[in-house]
């Protein structure tokens, strides 16, 4: 009997190996296994089920804590990056990019093969070998690309290499897994793909990418990597906000009784919305009513200090699934009037071409306060020094503006075309209740100068450009600038400025205002850099460089 038992347990052993050899690609590629019906519900067109085979004699499977994952490479550490361009609109395509980062020192070449960079200096030293892996001998050597055998050249479910220009160039094997389902391709040093969400299920999912490298007739694994990606029924947008002389673009704080520019940037890299009809549905929060464009860029300014909700809705008709077929009466005969008979019949099956209606909606706090509206430059006058008289010419510039008081003055002087820099010095001001001031200034001989002049508070930057014509001194002296000073109309007490360059660092770095002409880059970028707004973006020069004439204002 015991003899028996041993029998039945070896039969029963015999009849496992199989299962145990023959792995499935969700065992390879994913830790979880997907359901019949997550997979069947979200069937992605060209990828193939996670159930298939894996061959696992051409690529090997190697367990996380694995030491060979430490020697899969020569030279160091290669890393991976997987980035999308999440988030995607249902129906829109969504784009899988990875790359691979290899050590210091190493690169691809125009054959595909690793090589090590010339005059590159790494923490192993120089390579008396220039190759990292020279995947062209090996091909010359053997029969990899000769055609003669054919085994080597398959992914792991036993498909063959597609055979278009430059494969035989490619020495990376990319499998991307999600949903339940994979894609495999051949590669260089980066590799992309786009798949349709038509058929995605809504919300957060996982791509996960295994990526190996081309070893003599197998393959050896180089790393894993995954990322989350996110589809929606809403149309993916933000609103840019923009305001002339409004000093911090990422407070969401702006000027009374200045326009606020709302510029509205749909995250849309697929170009799915190109052919659709795109309204937009403004509300600002101050009572002006709710307002209807087409247009994707709209001003507003608001007359009242205090906080506002704003609040945007963006429609647009996009391809999406044809309804159900709709019951309705038929057309009476005389052969369906039966008494107390009304049979009803199905519409006719609409065109597959149908369209629905997606939403998108942004949301924002305003806060509007008071702030300096305008500056100008009102005189500009030459200061007569008594002998002996320096070469350094000195100007003084009254100086008015509109709204709050300013706390601080900056100007910077340049050459006449104002892209060589010469001077930047900043000042800090009081001057009272009436914003007026003489803002004085030395020029380093004759001749004409650029100058920007701003004023600022904690919330507002004002600006204004002119050009300045400085009369001859005569003889040429030492070459310097001297620092400039600022006088009050009221008091006519000169500030002298001490240490100038202590001070200037202590306000934020002034940059001349450009004349910006609108944001280009609607992507996704835009969302990342409205975060980190430049200084003086979106401000306006009130007086254009170059368009005013040398002298009195």
């Amino acid at each position: 009997m015991e003899c028996l038992y041993s029998f039945l347990g070896f039969l029963l052993l015999a009849a496992r190996l199989p299962l145990d050899a023959t792995k499935q690609f969700h065992e390879v590629l994913s830790n979880e296994r997907t359901s019949s019906y997550m997979r069947e519900h979200n069937h992605l067109n060209g990828w193939s089920s996670d159930e298939n085979d894996w061959n696992e004699e051409l690529y090997p499977v190697w367990k996380r804590g694995d030491p060979r994952w430490k020697m899969s490479w020569k030279g160091g550490h290669m890393q991976v990056n997987l980035t999308s361009d999440s988030p995607a609109l249902v129906g829109s395509n969504i784009t899988f990019t990875v790359k691979l980062v290899f050590p210091r020192c190493q690169k691809e070449d125009a054959d595909g093969n690793i090589v090590y960079e010339k005059n590159c200096r790494n923490d192993t030293g120089p390579s008396p070998d220039p190759y990292v892996y020279n995947w062209t001998a090996w091909t010359e050597d053997g029969d990899w690309g000769n055609g003669t055998n054919q085994r080597h050249h398959v992914f792991p479910d036993g498909r063959p290499f597609p055979h278009h220009h430059g494969w035989r160039k490619m020495n990376f094997v990319y499998m991307f897994h999600t949903l339940g389902q994979y894609f495999q391709k051949l590669g260089r040093c980066s590799a992309n793909v786009s798949v349709n969400t038509t058929n995605m299920t809504l919300g957060p999912q996982l791509m996960e990418v295994t990526v190996y490298r081309r070893h003599r007739w197998s393959y050896v694994p180089m790393a894993k990597v995954k990322t989350v990606y996110v589809v929606t029924d809403q149309i993916p947008l933000f609103v840019d906000m923009s305001q002339k002389n409004d000093r911090n673009l990422s407070d969401e704080t702006f000027l009374r009784g200045l326009p606020i520019t709302f510029n509205v940037l749909i995250h849309d890299p697929s170009h799915f919305l190109n052919e659709s009809a795109i309204q937009y549905k403004w509300n600002f929060g101050d009572g002006t009513g709710l307002f209807a464009s087409n247009n994707h860029t709209l001003n507003h300014t608001y007359v009242l200090n205090g906080t506002y909700s704003f609040n945007l809705t963006v429609q647009a008709a996009v391809p999406g699934p044809c309804p159900s077929p709709t019951p309705r009466p038929p057309k009476p005969t005389r052969s369906s009037l039966p008494a107390g008979d009304n049979p009803l019949e199905l519409w006719e099956t609409p065109d597959e071409n149908c369209q629905i209606n997606r939403y998108g909606y942004f949301k924002a706090t305003i806060t509007i306060v008071d702030g300096i509206l305008e500056v100008n430059i009102i005189q500009m006058t030459d200061v007569q020094i008594p002998p002996p008289q320096p070469d350094n010419s000195l100007m003084d510039f009254v100086v008015s503006c509109q709204g709050t008081i300013p706390k601080e003055v900056c100007t910077v002087i340049s050459d006449p075309t104002c892209q060589i820099a010469q001077d930047t010095f900043c000042n800090p001001v009081d001057v009272g209740d009436m914003c007026l001031l003489t803002v004085r200034r030395a020029f380093n001989g004759s001749g004409t100068y650029c100058m920007n002049l701003t004023l600022g508070d904690d919330v507002s930057l004002a600006l204004t450009s002119t050009l300045v014509s400085v009369p001859g001194r005569g003889p040429g002296s030492p070459s310097r600038m001297v620092n400039g000073v600022l006088v009050s109309v009221g008091s006519l007490a000169i500030l002298v400025a001490v240490i100038a360059f202590l001070v200037y660092k202590k306000h934020k770095e002034y940059k001349p205002v450009e004349d910006s002409t609108g944001i280009k880059d609607k992507g996704l970028n835009a969302f990342l850099n409205h975060a980190k707004a430049k200084f003086f973006s979106g401000s306006r020069e009130k007086d254009p460089l170059l368009k005013n004439s040398p002298g009195n204002l």
